[in-house]
């Protein structure tokens, strides 16, 4: 209890300094703990049991994606599923929400299609976030299944497969708005297809038109906002759509606009020197709100946990300066299978907290000012100098106040869920 205290009382200290040093650049730490506070982020379900689900139809893992390694100790049932999100949201600051893929639902033993998924499906899931106070977001699952085993879903060729994809979409809005209605608060059910083609297609235009029209189908019947938002996610390519993605940025950048849906934008779903920080302030002049899907591209989509690094800084950044935090819904998607899934979600989740509260922490009203004065000098100068701000200590005091392990002391504690539930599965 004395070390705690002492460790507790050096903590306040470094943060007491901490805040004074901000505080010669004019930053305000308590304002941006406070308004850190406020920003939930969305964890994503799959990450927990490497993209598996619990229906008894799904087949190989396929559409493009695909999950590395085989640590031992993954979820194997929806209970243990829950069990390992609340470890890890019990090590990660502030109150947070759940992204949930609809193969994810729990159907007994019953065989139940993806076009006969219903509300019912998930209530465990609904009860279990309306206990813990956490949100939902929705998926479709348009992929490792036989109906899309010839790489297209809404945009193939057969109208009867086209027409099983769009009776699943429905479904999973319908399964939105019940989670909406439950909890209160909207559910994005976000909506990504992998359509494309492996080498360079003789009609780019079809799958295209085909799309369209099967999109409008699924979102003829309006659900209020208050409940449901859409979101439609583009893609550059993926494993066997390498030449040929149905759905690309162009595509769906143009249909959120036309028919007012949320774009989703990925990192790791554009060219691999290319960041998705620039297209924020874009888009958000022409719809009110989208939402973003973090995760770490390396060389291609290859979904790494999220780590503190440039690309990672600058989306938080464009989210923080322009007050867009309540006009983006931040969610993250990686699957990591070689290391210690619930310390992939608290790494990744913590990481993304982490860059928030360094754009919470930049003075950007005086580099504003600069910069409309056309003293870039200075403006450069006090981006340089910001950079060496004290940052752990800051971040350390809101995981205290949070009630969370500050540093990485968290890891412990994993380690140890690991020893005592996660060895013996």
């Amino acid at each position: 209890m004395r070390a705690r205290n002492q460790m507790d009382k050096h903590g306040l200290n470094a943060y007491s300094l901490a805040a004074e040093t901000c505080a010669v650049h004019g930053i305000d730490t308590e304002a941006a703990l406070q308004r850190l506070s406020t920003i939930p982020i969305s964890l994503h379900c799959w990450q927990g049991d490497d993209v598996g689900g619990f229906e008894h139809t799904q087949g190989e893992l396929g559409g493009g994606l695909a999950v590395t390694g085989n640590y031992p100790g993954k979820a194997r049932t929806p209970d243990e599923l829950r069990a390992d999100l609340e470890k890890a949201y019990s090590l990660i600051p502030g109150k947070h929400r759940l992204n949930l893929h609809a193969c994810y639902g729990e159907f007994g033993e019953k065989k139940v299609d993806r076009d006969e998924v219903a509300p019912e499906h998930f209530e465990n899931w609904i009860a279990w976030a309306e206990t813990n106070g956490l949100g939902l977001d929705f998926n479709p699952t348009c992929f490792s299944h036989p109906n899309a085993d010839s790489g297209f879903t809404l945009s193939h060729r057969d109208g009867k497969i086209r027409r099983f994809w769009i009776d699943h979409c429905i479904r999973s809005r319908e399964i939105g708005a019940a989670i909406g209605t439950r909890l209160g608060k909207p559910c994005v059910t976000n909506l990504w297809i992998p359509d494309g083609m492996k080498d360079t297609p003789a009609d780019r235009v079809g799958p295209r038109e085909r799309l369209t029209e099967s999109l409008d189908a699924v979102f003829k019947n309006a659900i209020s906002p208050e409940l449901n938002l859409d979101a439609v996610e583009p893609k550059l390519f993926g494993i066997g759509s390498e030449s040929y993605v149905v759905g690309s940025h162009e595509f769906y950048l143009g249909y959120a606009m036309s028919r007012k849906k949320l774009l989703t934008l990925d990192a790791g779903h554009y060219h691999p020197t290319e960041g998705i920080a620039d297209k924020i302030s874009s888009v958000l002049q022409f719809m009110p709100e989208i939402m973003l899907h973090v995760s770490r591209g390396v060389r291609w989509d290859s979904d790494h946990v999220v780590t503190l690094n440039d690309d990672l800084l600058a989306i938080a950044r464009e989210i923080v300066a322009n007050n867009f935090e309540k006009r983006i819904h931040i969610g993250l998607d990686y699957f990591d299978a070689s290391i210690n899934r619930i310390a992939a979600w608290i790494i990744g989740t913590r990481n993304m907290l982490r860059a928030l509260l360094v754009a919470l922490l930049e003075p950007t009203d005086k580099l504003r000012e600069a910069e409309a004065a056309g003293d870039y000098t200075t403006r450069l100068a006090l981006q340089e100098e910001i950079k060496s701000l004290p940052l752990g200590a800051i971040w350390d005091e809101y995981c205290r106040r949070q009630d969370v392990p500050a540093g990485g002391s968290w890891l412990q504690e994993v380690k140890t869920y690991e020893k005592q539930v996660l060895s013996k599965r």
